[in-house]
């Protein structure tokens, strides 16, 4: 496809709200689910830690 000017370009043959919002919710999901994984992961080294800590206390205190 070619494009006669900048305007032309970002307006896409007229499908400029589908294209751009296609590449705006690929770029929200690459950025997000990184946050999302991090929280995740933290929340399962706190589980642990947790249940690691119970069971110490348990075996010192039967």
């Amino acid at each position: 496809m070619n494009w006669n000017s900048a305007a032309d370009f970002f307006a896409m043959g007229g499908y400029a709200l589908y294209v751009w919002g296609s590449f705006g919710a690929c770029l929200l999901a690459f950025v997000v689910e990184p946050l999302l994984i991090r929280q995740r992961h933290s929340q399962a080294v706190r589980t642990l830690r947790r249940q690691t800590a119970a069971e110490k206390l348990e075996m010192e205190n039967p």
